[in-house]
């Protein structure tokens, strides 16, 4: 096909005129960085202040093999950690348990009671380096031993800064890592919110995600949209606890894909800061600066990534960043090139992080806000964006909210239909993806990281350790405390952090929260 015949779209399917000029800008807000609605960032000199946190996700195997690494990317010049932890963890089961056979530490680092949590973070210093926590159903429990550590360590809850996933809703639309039905596992995600406003007032108890969703195979818009609904599904419910808005939005966090349509990518995180702060203004009259600045963590895209030829991943990777660094993001993780075969080397996971610091520190991008706000192109589909992402909301608003939307399927069906459709263009050559569809050639053979089922054994052997030393009867009563305060409708994370400090296990602080509150099965929908 000639190239003035082709149809050119977004990743998307956006459709792209051929040419923009100065009429894209009308209707367009070209208010300065740090200026209402944010458009073109939060700061008012963005990264020649401070640069993007460098938080590369990372764990896998043992706690101890995971804190090794910590402090390897540390001393590699890593300015945040980001805990990757494997599934029984994230499904809410010890490392023992018959649900976690063949997955221990495959993909994250296994915790299954305090002791492996002092064990990750052991000559670490919480009160010093920020900490995310990649973990959603138990989320609570987590964030529970989190703080235990910090205690241990000296370290006043109200130093520690850093973010928890937390984001069940999306579990929900797309990643489907979940425990407890919708309605109390959104209890759960409030309690923490209203804790950590109380308590621990430096971290974000929420990272809310588009990222999952995006690997799902949404559309940017799509992605836009859900993610920035599902924070307002939290906001109402922190609302209905009693809470003010400034009392917890300014710790409401985001967490985004950084894809391969470089020029889309942008625009979406531009009109993420847009929406936001408009809805926190007018839908629920936030009066604090802080409660109207969008704040997100971008990751380079997963799902982007191909085991033909692996090599070619560093490339996409880097153009994934830079959009991220464009976009404005507050913190950053890069794929490693090896991630379509296994959790990351090493080696690999140094590629990635030299990535962001040769943008940070060699590409110029960092010299001046928004370097391209007043592109035509992109300002015209910052708009576009924004007002497809504000029909999808207005659409769920209409079905009820977030929540009853997700229970009727829609969020899931439109991602299915979104995923298909890519799919099918591949498949077909109309979209290419090189080394896969296009341009092949004989993959070269690379290092992969593996992970033996001697960590299952290891860490087997020191929770039947763990189990023989503490004080059962203590551990006994910090649980049925728990399980009374979820039967009614005190904040659950005292009662958490009390179990925890005894050494009750996760499996079994889960066990006692799928007694009261029961357990999730999704029905499926064609």
């Amino acid at each position: 096909m000639k190239t003035a015949e082709r149809q050119f779209t977004t990743i998307s399917g956006v459709p792209i005129e051929p040419l923009y000029g100065p009429e894209a800008l009308s209707g367009v807000d070209l208010a300065a960085p740090g200026d209402f609605p944010y458009t073109r960032g939060i700061h008012r000199d963005m990264y020649r202040g401070k640069l993007w946190t460098m938080r590369q996700f990372s764990g896998f195997a043992t706690p101890e093999e995971t804190n090794r690494r910590y402090h390897y990317l540390l001393a590699q010049g890593q300015t945040g950690l980001s805990v990757a932890f494997d599934l029984p963890t994230l499904m809410g089961y010890d490392a023992d348990h018959a649900m976690a056979q063949g997955e221990v530490g495959k993909c994250g680092a296994a915790i299954s009671s305090l002791e492996d949590m002092e064990i990750l973070f052991r000559g670490i210093p919480l009160g010093d380096v920020t900490v995310s926590m990649t973990i959603n159903s138990p989320a609570a429990v987590l964030w529970a031993m989190y703080l235990a550590v910090a205690e241990q360590q000296g370290v006043d809850w109200a130093r520690l800064s850093g973010t928890l996933q937390n984001d069940i809703l999306k579990e929900y639309i797309a990643q489907k890592e979940y425990i407890f039905p919708p309605r109390p596992s959104m209890r759960l995600v409030t309690d923490t919110i209203e804790f950590g406003a109380q308590h621990v007032p430096r971290f974000n108890p929420i990272s809310i995600s588009g990222y999952h969703i995006r690997e799902a195979g949404s559309t940017a818009v799509q992605e836009l949209a859900f993610t920035l609904r599902d924070g307002l599904e939290y906001a109402d419910w922190a609302i209905e606890r009693g809470m003010a808005i400034d009392e917890f939005a300014p710790r409401l966090s985001f967490f985004f894909n950084a894809h391969s349509d470089f020029f889309e990518e942008i625009a979406k995180y531009r009109a993420a800061r847009k929406i936001w702060a408009t809805v926190m203004r007018d839908r629920y009259g936030a009066k604090s600066e802080r409660s109207l600045k969008l704040r997100f963590h971008a990751q380079t895209a997963g799902c982007s990534l191909t085991w033909q030829q692996p090599y070619n991943n560093v490339v996409r990777t880097a153009l994934q960043a830079m959009a991220a660094v464009l976009g404005g993001a507050q913190s950053l993780h890069t794929n490693s090139l090896d991630e379509a075969y296994a959790l990351p080397s090493e080696h690999a996971v140094t590629i990635a992080l030299r990535t962001q610091q040769v943008l940070a520190y060699e590409s110029g991008v960092t010299a001046t806000p928004d370097p391209l706000g007043g592109s035509y192109f992109l300002e015209k589909l910052t708009l576009e964006t924004e007002a497809a992402a504000n029909r999808y909301i207005r659409q769920i608003d209409e079905m009820g909210g977030m929540i009853a939307a997700i229970e009727a399927g829609f969020p899931q069906t439109e991602i299915a239909d979104a995923s298909y459709r890519y799919q099918r263009e591949v498949e077909s050559g109309e979209r290419t993806v090189v080394g896969v569809n296009r341009f092949q050639s004989d993959d070269q053979p690379i290092e992969l990281l593996q992970i033996d089922e001697g960590s299952a054994r290891h860490q087997e052997q020191k929770l039947a350790a763990l189990r023989a030393r503490r004080d059962h009867n203590r551990v006994m009563k910090t649980l049925d405390a728990l399980k009374r305060a979820a039967e009614g409708t005190e904040n659950t994370m005292p009662y958490l952090v009390d179990a925890v400090r005894a050494y009750a296990t996760l499996g079994e602080i889960c066990d006692s929260l799928r007694v009261v509150f029961g357990t999730y099965q999704e029905t499926t929908r064609l």
